[in-house]
Protein backbone atom coordinates (compact mmCIF):
# COMPACT_ATOMS: atom_id res chain seq x y z
CA UNK A 1 0.00 0.00 0.00
CA UNK A 2 1.85 3.28 -1.30
CA UNK A 3 2.28 6.35 1.14
CA UNK A 4 -1.17 8.32 -0.05
CA UNK A 5 -3.29 4.62 -0.06
CA UNK A 6 -2.15 4.22 3.66
CA UNK A 7 -3.69 7.50 4.40
CA UNK A 8 -6.60 7.40 2.46
CA UNK A 9 -6.90 3.99 4.60
CA UNK A 10 -6.33 6.00 7.70
CA UNK A 11 -8.91 8.99 7.32
CA UNK A 12 -11.52 6.60 6.41
CA UNK A 13 -11.21 4.48 9.71
CA UNK A 14 -11.14 7.81 11.51
CA UNK A 15 -14.19 8.70 9.64
CA UNK A 16 -16.11 5.72 10.62
CA UNK A 17 -14.95 5.72 14.09
CA UNK A 18 -16.42 8.85 14.46
CA UNK A 19 -19.66 7.88 13.39
CA UNK A 20 -19.96 4.65 15.02
CA UNK A 21 -19.69 6.33 17.80
CA UNK A 22 -22.25 8.91 17.00
CA UNK A 23 -24.58 6.04 16.24
CA UNK A 24 -24.10 4.03 19.36
CA UNK A 25 -25.43 6.98 21.81
CA UNK A 26 -28.78 6.80 20.15
CA UNK A 27 -30.93 4.89 21.57
CA UNK A 28 -35.05 4.06 20.37
CA UNK A 29 -37.81 3.88 23.02
CA UNK A 30 -38.79 0.93 20.90
CA UNK A 31 -36.96 -1.81 18.68
CA UNK A 32 -37.15 1.28 16.42
CA UNK A 33 -33.59 1.67 14.63
CA UNK A 34 -33.02 0.01 11.50
CA UNK A 35 -29.32 -1.29 10.95
CA UNK A 36 -28.79 -3.11 6.85
CA UNK A 37 -25.83 -5.04 5.86
CA UNK A 38 -25.42 -5.32 2.18
CA UNK A 39 -22.64 -7.08 0.66
CA UNK A 40 -21.47 -5.99 -2.65
CA UNK A 41 -22.59 -8.57 -4.79
CA UNK A 42 -26.39 -8.27 -3.58
CA UNK A 43 -28.46 -6.63 -5.89
CA UNK A 44 -29.90 -3.24 -4.51
CA UNK A 45 -33.40 -3.97 -6.16
CA UNK A 46 -33.05 -7.09 -4.30
CA UNK A 47 -32.31 -5.04 -1.29
CA UNK A 48 -35.54 -2.73 -1.72
CA UNK A 49 -37.56 -5.43 -2.25
CA UNK A 50 -36.56 -6.62 1.18
CA UNK A 51 -37.28 -3.12 2.76
CA UNK A 52 -40.68 -2.93 1.22
CA UNK A 53 -41.27 -6.11 2.35
CA UNK A 54 -40.51 -4.96 6.24
CA UNK A 55 -42.11 -2.01 6.06
CA UNK A 56 -45.70 -3.92 4.66
CA UNK A 57 -45.06 -6.48 7.54
CA UNK A 58 -44.40 -3.56 10.07
CA UNK A 59 -47.91 -2.29 10.04
CA UNK A 60 -49.21 -5.66 12.33
CA UNK A 61 -46.42 -3.68 15.32
CA UNK A 62 -49.11 -2.94 17.87
CA UNK A 63 -47.43 0.02 19.19
CA UNK A 64 -48.17 3.02 17.08
CA UNK A 65 -45.15 5.10 18.08
CA UNK A 66 -42.67 2.08 17.42
CA UNK A 67 -44.92 1.48 14.06
CA UNK A 68 -44.43 4.77 12.94
CA UNK A 69 -41.10 5.19 13.67
CA UNK A 70 -39.99 1.73 11.71
CA UNK A 71 -41.75 2.72 8.36
CA UNK A 72 -40.54 6.13 8.54
CA UNK A 73 -36.77 4.78 8.98
CA UNK A 74 -37.31 2.08 6.05
CA UNK A 75 -38.59 4.94 4.24
CA UNK A 76 -35.36 6.94 4.35
CA UNK A 77 -33.76 3.80 3.46
CA UNK A 78 -35.39 3.12 0.52
CA UNK A 79 -35.10 7.18 -0.42
CA UNK A 80 -31.46 6.28 -0.19
CA UNK A 81 -30.88 3.32 -1.97
CA UNK A 82 -32.45 5.20 -5.16
CA UNK A 83 -28.99 6.34 -5.53
CA UNK A 84 -27.17 3.43 -6.27
CA UNK A 85 -26.68 1.51 -10.02
CA UNK A 86 -27.60 -2.53 -9.89
CA UNK A 87 -25.04 -3.26 -6.85
CA UNK A 88 -23.74 -1.65 -3.56
CA UNK A 89 -20.15 -0.24 -3.93
CA UNK A 90 -16.78 -2.23 -3.57
CA UNK A 91 -17.10 -4.25 -0.18
CA UNK A 92 -20.46 -3.55 0.38
CA UNK A 93 -22.24 -0.58 2.32
CA UNK A 94 -23.92 -0.31 5.68
CA UNK A 95 -27.55 1.90 6.67
CA UNK A 96 -28.58 2.98 9.27
CA UNK A 97 -31.77 4.63 10.13
CA UNK A 98 -34.13 5.40 13.03
CA UNK A 99 -35.88 7.51 15.99
CA UNK A 100 -33.76 8.04 18.72
CA UNK A 101 -35.02 9.84 21.92
CA UNK A 102 -34.08 13.27 22.74
CA UNK A 103 -35.16 13.92 26.03
CA UNK A 104 -38.44 14.84 27.50
CA UNK A 105 -40.42 12.35 24.92
CA UNK A 106 -39.48 13.94 21.87
CA UNK A 107 -37.54 12.01 19.35
CA UNK A 108 -35.62 12.96 16.32
CA UNK A 109 -34.56 11.01 13.14
CA UNK A 110 -31.19 10.32 11.61
CA UNK A 111 -30.21 8.20 8.25
CA UNK A 112 -26.40 7.30 8.04
CA UNK A 113 -24.67 5.65 5.21
CA UNK A 114 -21.38 4.05 5.06
CA UNK A 115 -19.63 2.85 1.84
CA UNK A 116 -17.01 1.03 1.22
CA UNK A 117 -15.65 -0.02 4.86
CA UNK A 118 -12.75 -1.30 5.24
CA UNK A 119 -13.65 -5.51 5.08
CA UNK A 120 -15.90 -6.64 2.75
CA UNK A 121 -19.50 -6.76 4.26
CA UNK A 122 -19.63 -10.54 4.39
CA UNK A 123 -23.55 -11.32 4.42
CA UNK A 124 -27.17 -9.63 4.27
CA UNK A 125 -28.08 -8.49 7.55
CA UNK A 126 -31.35 -6.37 8.30
CA UNK A 127 -31.83 -5.60 12.08
CA UNK A 128 -34.45 -3.97 14.25
CA UNK A 129 -33.83 -2.77 17.73
CA UNK A 130 -33.83 0.19 20.55
CA UNK A 131 -30.26 0.21 19.40
CA UNK A 132 -28.25 0.58 16.12
CA UNK A 133 -26.34 -2.56 15.00
CA UNK A 134 -22.15 -1.41 14.91
CA UNK A 135 -21.02 -4.35 16.03
CA UNK A 136 -19.70 -5.52 12.66
CA UNK A 137 -18.21 -2.63 11.65
CA UNK A 138 -15.98 -2.03 14.69
CA UNK A 139 -14.93 -5.75 14.02
CA UNK A 140 -13.39 -4.29 10.76
CA UNK A 141 -12.08 -1.41 12.42
CA UNK A 142 -9.87 -3.04 15.24
CA UNK A 143 -6.76 -3.26 14.37
CA UNK A 144 -4.94 -5.67 12.86
CA UNK A 145 -2.41 -8.50 13.91
CA UNK A 146 -2.12 -11.01 16.35
CA UNK A 147 0.44 -12.24 18.43
CA UNK A 148 1.40 -14.66 21.24
CA UNK A 149 3.37 -13.33 23.77
CA UNK A 150 4.89 -15.18 27.12
CA UNK A 151 7.50 -14.28 29.02
CA UNK A 152 9.05 -16.50 31.59
CA UNK A 153 11.86 -17.02 34.22
CA UNK A 154 12.44 -19.80 36.94
CA UNK A 155 9.96 -17.65 39.30
CA UNK A 156 7.18 -16.63 36.75
CA UNK A 157 5.75 -16.66 33.79
CA UNK A 158 2.91 -14.65 32.11
CA UNK A 159 1.37 -15.09 28.51
CA UNK A 160 -0.70 -13.06 26.92
CA UNK A 161 -1.78 -11.29 23.83
CA UNK A 162 -0.59 -8.46 21.23
CA UNK A 163 -3.49 -7.48 19.22
CA UNK A 164 -3.25 -4.82 16.73
CA UNK A 165 -1.86 -2.48 19.35
CA UNK A 166 -2.68 -3.25 22.58
CA UNK A 167 -1.11 -5.54 24.79
CA UNK A 168 -3.37 -8.03 27.07
CA UNK A 169 -2.10 -10.10 29.60
CA UNK A 170 -4.19 -13.25 29.88
CA UNK A 171 -2.80 -15.70 32.29
CA UNK A 172 0.06 -16.02 35.05
CA UNK A 173 1.90 -18.21 37.07
CA UNK A 174 4.67 -18.95 40.04
CA UNK A 175 7.02 -21.54 40.26
CA UNK A 176 8.10 -24.34 42.84
CA UNK A 177 11.24 -24.37 41.81
CA UNK A 178 13.52 -23.95 44.76
CA UNK A 179 16.79 -21.87 44.94
CA UNK A 180 20.03 -23.03 44.48
CA UNK A 181 20.73 -23.66 47.91
CA UNK A 182 20.42 -26.81 48.85
CA UNK A 183 18.65 -27.88 52.77
CA UNK A 184 21.01 -29.44 54.74
CA UNK A 185 20.37 -33.00 55.03
CA UNK A 186 19.99 -33.66 51.70
CA UNK A 187 22.99 -35.00 48.87
CA UNK A 188 23.34 -32.82 46.02
CA UNK A 189 22.74 -35.42 43.98
CA UNK A 190 19.33 -35.42 44.89
CA UNK A 191 18.67 -31.96 45.34
CA UNK A 192 19.98 -31.07 41.49
CA UNK A 193 17.63 -33.88 40.40
CA UNK A 194 14.51 -32.49 42.44
CA UNK A 195 15.55 -29.42 41.14
CA UNK A 196 15.30 -30.18 37.48
CA UNK A 197 12.01 -32.04 38.19
CA UNK A 198 10.49 -28.99 39.39
CA UNK A 199 11.60 -26.92 36.65
CA UNK A 200 10.55 -29.63 34.28
CA UNK A 201 6.76 -29.07 35.59
CA UNK A 202 7.15 -25.43 35.92
CA UNK A 203 8.09 -25.39 31.81
CA UNK A 204 5.09 -27.43 31.72
CA UNK A 205 3.22 -25.53 33.08
CA UNK A 206 3.41 -22.42 31.27
CA UNK A 207 3.54 -24.78 28.07
CA UNK A 208 0.16 -25.79 29.26
CA UNK A 209 -1.02 -21.79 29.75
CA UNK A 210 0.48 -20.94 26.35
CA UNK A 211 -1.56 -24.14 24.57
CA UNK A 212 -4.62 -23.80 26.13
CA UNK A 213 -4.51 -19.69 24.77
CA UNK A 214 -3.06 -19.78 21.62
CA UNK A 215 -4.04 -23.57 19.88
CA UNK A 216 -7.35 -22.31 18.82
CA UNK A 217 -6.41 -19.09 17.42
CA UNK A 218 -3.17 -20.54 15.90
CA UNK A 219 -4.63 -19.80 12.55
CA UNK A 220 -5.57 -16.70 13.05
CA UNK A 221 -2.04 -15.18 14.73
CA UNK A 222 0.88 -13.80 13.04
CA UNK A 223 2.87 -15.24 15.32
CA UNK A 224 4.89 -16.14 18.95
CA UNK A 225 7.52 -14.14 20.84
CA UNK A 226 9.35 -15.40 23.56
CA UNK A 227 11.48 -13.31 26.39
CA UNK A 228 13.11 -13.64 29.33
CA UNK A 229 16.76 -14.15 30.69
CA UNK A 230 18.83 -16.61 29.49
CA UNK A 231 19.26 -19.77 29.92
CA UNK A 232 15.91 -19.80 30.84
CA UNK A 233 13.24 -18.64 27.69
CA UNK A 234 15.91 -20.97 25.76
CA UNK A 235 15.28 -23.87 27.83
CA UNK A 236 11.91 -23.82 27.70
CA UNK A 237 12.26 -23.61 23.35
CA UNK A 238 14.66 -25.98 23.08
CA UNK A 239 12.73 -28.55 25.46
CA UNK A 240 9.56 -28.67 23.16
CA UNK A 241 6.81 -27.61 25.70
CA UNK A 242 4.83 -25.62 23.06
CA UNK A 243 2.48 -27.61 21.40
CA UNK A 244 4.26 -28.56 17.89
CA UNK A 245 2.02 -26.38 15.83
CA UNK A 246 2.76 -23.24 17.98
CA UNK A 247 6.12 -23.87 17.90
CA UNK A 248 6.68 -23.86 14.32
CA UNK A 249 4.90 -19.93 14.55
CA UNK A 250 7.60 -18.78 17.07
CA UNK A 251 9.12 -15.82 15.53
CA UNK A 252 12.34 -14.80 17.61
CA UNK A 253 13.44 -15.29 21.34
CA UNK A 254 14.65 -12.04 23.47
CA UNK A 255 16.25 -11.10 26.67
CA UNK A 256 13.01 -9.35 28.99
CA UNK A 257 14.46 -8.36 32.43
CA UNK A 258 10.90 -8.74 33.76
CA UNK A 259 8.64 -11.42 33.94
CA UNK A 260 5.38 -10.30 35.38
CA UNK A 261 2.44 -8.09 33.20
CA UNK A 262 5.41 -5.19 32.40
CA UNK A 263 7.60 -7.92 30.56
CA UNK A 264 5.16 -8.60 28.41
CA UNK A 265 5.44 -4.89 26.77
CA UNK A 266 9.19 -5.30 27.13
CA UNK A 267 8.65 -7.96 25.18
CA UNK A 268 7.29 -5.84 22.59
CA UNK A 269 10.15 -3.46 22.67
CA UNK A 270 12.81 -5.72 22.68
CA UNK A 271 11.23 -7.41 19.65
CA UNK A 272 10.60 -4.29 17.65
CA UNK A 273 12.43 -5.22 14.57
CA UNK A 274 10.14 -8.48 13.82
CA UNK A 275 7.36 -6.32 14.47
CA UNK A 276 8.83 -3.37 12.58
CA UNK A 277 5.75 -3.14 9.94
CA UNK A 278 3.51 -4.02 13.22
CA UNK A 279 1.22 -0.55 13.86
CA UNK A 280 2.35 -0.02 17.73
CA UNK A 281 6.23 0.15 16.30
CA UNK A 282 5.44 2.80 13.14
CA UNK A 283 3.59 4.72 16.13
CA UNK A 284 6.27 4.40 18.90
CA UNK A 285 8.46 5.54 16.33
CA UNK A 286 6.93 8.53 14.97
CA UNK A 287 6.33 9.83 18.60
CA UNK A 288 9.90 8.94 19.97
CA UNK A 289 11.58 10.79 16.48
CA UNK A 290 8.35 14.07 17.68
CA UNK A 291 10.29 13.93 21.66
CA UNK A 292 13.73 13.77 19.86
CA UNK A 293 13.26 16.96 17.90
CA UNK A 294 11.11 18.28 20.69
CA UNK A 295 13.65 18.27 23.24
CA UNK A 296 17.20 18.78 20.89
CA UNK A 297 16.54 19.24 17.53
CA UNK A 298 13.82 22.38 17.31
CA UNK A 299 12.02 20.44 14.57
CA UNK A 300 8.54 19.62 16.41
CA UNK A 301 5.39 21.82 16.98
CA UNK A 302 2.35 21.04 18.80
CA UNK A 303 -1.22 22.32 19.81
CA UNK A 304 -3.46 23.42 17.24
CA UNK A 305 -2.73 27.29 16.86
CA UNK A 306 1.24 25.91 16.36
CA UNK A 307 0.22 23.27 14.32
CA UNK A 308 -2.04 25.41 12.19
CA UNK A 309 0.20 27.77 11.55
CA UNK A 310 3.42 25.44 10.39
CA UNK A 311 1.08 23.96 8.03
CA UNK A 312 -0.06 27.32 6.63
CA UNK A 313 3.90 27.83 6.30
CA UNK A 314 4.24 24.41 4.58
CA UNK A 315 6.57 23.39 6.98
CA UNK A 316 4.95 20.16 8.64
CA UNK A 317 6.55 16.76 7.09
CA UNK A 318 4.02 14.66 9.10
CA UNK A 319 1.03 16.02 10.98
CA UNK A 320 0.65 13.73 14.25
CA UNK A 321 -3.16 12.94 15.42
CA UNK A 322 -3.90 10.73 18.25
CA UNK A 323 -6.94 8.73 17.23
CA UNK A 324 -8.63 9.17 20.22
CA UNK A 325 -9.37 12.88 19.38
CA UNK A 326 -12.77 14.18 19.48
CA UNK A 327 -12.84 18.10 19.22
CA UNK A 328 -13.94 20.52 16.90
CA UNK A 329 -12.99 24.04 15.71
CA UNK A 330 -14.86 26.94 15.27
CA UNK A 331 -13.66 29.63 13.07
CA UNK A 332 -14.52 32.96 13.77
CA UNK A 333 -15.16 35.95 11.61
CA UNK A 334 -13.09 38.90 12.80
CA UNK A 335 -13.54 41.47 9.90
CA UNK A 336 -9.87 41.07 7.99
CA UNK A 337 -8.78 37.79 10.33
CA UNK A 338 -10.11 34.79 11.28
CA UNK A 339 -9.63 33.04 14.74
CA UNK A 340 -10.17 29.99 16.00
CA UNK A 341 -11.56 27.92 19.03
CA UNK A 342 -11.08 24.48 19.77
CA UNK A 343 -14.02 23.37 21.86
CA UNK A 344 -15.51 19.10 22.48
CA UNK A 345 -17.78 17.95 20.38
CA UNK A 346 -20.38 17.61 22.89
CA UNK A 347 -20.40 21.39 23.62
CA UNK A 348 -22.45 24.37 22.27
CA UNK A 349 -20.42 26.78 20.07
CA UNK A 350 -18.68 29.41 22.23
CA UNK A 351 -19.13 33.57 22.20
CA UNK A 352 -16.04 34.87 20.90
CA UNK A 353 -14.08 38.07 21.16
CA UNK A 354 -12.02 39.12 18.20
CA UNK A 355 -8.56 40.13 19.32
CA UNK A 356 -9.53 44.07 18.64
CA UNK A 357 -12.40 43.55 21.04
CA UNK A 358 -15.20 43.22 18.89
CA UNK A 359 -17.30 40.67 18.82
CA UNK A 360 -17.26 37.69 16.56
CA UNK A 361 -18.91 36.41 13.80
CA UNK A 362 -19.28 32.43 13.89
CA UNK A 363 -17.62 31.16 9.99
CA UNK A 364 -17.75 27.51 10.25
CA UNK A 365 -17.88 25.01 12.86
CA UNK A 366 -16.10 21.37 11.73
CA UNK A 367 -14.18 18.39 13.16
CA UNK A 368 -10.98 19.57 13.96
CA UNK A 369 -9.03 16.97 12.12
CA UNK A 370 -10.68 17.13 9.43
CA UNK A 371 -10.12 20.75 9.18
CA UNK A 372 -6.47 20.08 9.71
CA UNK A 373 -5.74 17.12 7.39
CA UNK A 374 -7.22 19.50 4.65
CA UNK A 375 -4.19 22.01 5.36
CA UNK A 376 -1.87 18.96 5.12
CA UNK A 377 -3.10 17.85 1.72
CA UNK A 378 -3.12 21.22 0.49
CA UNK A 379 0.70 21.60 1.24
CA UNK A 380 1.87 18.30 1.17
CA UNK A 381 2.09 17.34 4.43
CA UNK A 382 1.69 13.32 5.41
CA UNK A 383 -1.02 12.64 8.50
CA UNK A 384 -0.30 9.95 11.13
CA UNK A 385 -2.78 8.60 13.38
CA UNK A 386 -1.32 7.74 16.69
CA UNK A 387 -2.67 5.19 18.74
CA UNK A 388 -3.69 5.97 22.62
CA UNK A 389 -1.93 2.15 23.77
CA UNK A 390 1.42 3.27 25.06
CA UNK A 391 2.52 5.91 26.88
CA UNK A 392 3.93 8.19 24.67
CA UNK A 393 0.86 8.31 22.58
CA UNK A 394 -1.31 8.77 25.86
CA UNK A 395 1.26 12.40 26.19
CA UNK A 396 -0.04 13.08 22.69
CA UNK A 397 -3.54 13.36 23.74
CA UNK A 398 -2.79 14.15 27.39
CA UNK A 399 -0.12 16.65 27.32
CA UNK A 400 -0.18 18.01 23.82
CA UNK A 401 -4.35 18.48 23.23
CA UNK A 402 -4.17 15.46 20.47
CA UNK A 403 -1.99 17.36 17.70
CA UNK A 404 1.55 17.23 17.02
CA UNK A 405 3.68 17.55 14.08
CA UNK A 406 7.42 16.87 12.68
CA UNK A 407 8.71 19.78 10.78
CA UNK A 408 10.90 19.90 7.67
CA UNK A 409 12.74 22.95 9.11
CA UNK A 410 12.81 24.93 12.22
CA UNK A 411 10.23 28.12 11.95
CA UNK A 412 11.02 29.62 15.38
CA UNK A 413 6.60 29.14 15.71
Amino acid sequence: MSKQEQEQSDKQKYEFKRVIEELKDYKGSGTQLVSIYIPEDRQVSDVVQHVTQEHSEASNIKSKQTRTAVQDALTSIKDRLRYYDTYPPERGMVIFSGAFDTGGGQTDMVTRVLESPPDPVESFRYHCDSEFLTEPLENMLADKGLYGLIVLDRREANVGWLKGKRVEAVKSTTSLVPGKQRKGGQSAQRFARLRLEAIDNFYQEVAGMANELFVDKRHEMDGILVGGPSPTKDEFLDGDYLHHELGDIVLGKFDVSYTDESGLKDLVDAAGDVLADHEVMKDKREMEEFFEELHDGGKATYGFEQTRKNLNMGAVDRLLISEDLRKDVVIYDCGDRQEFEVVDRRHSTPEHTCEDGSAAEVEEREDVIDHLMELADQRGSETKFISTDFEKGEQLLTAFGGIAGILRYSTGV
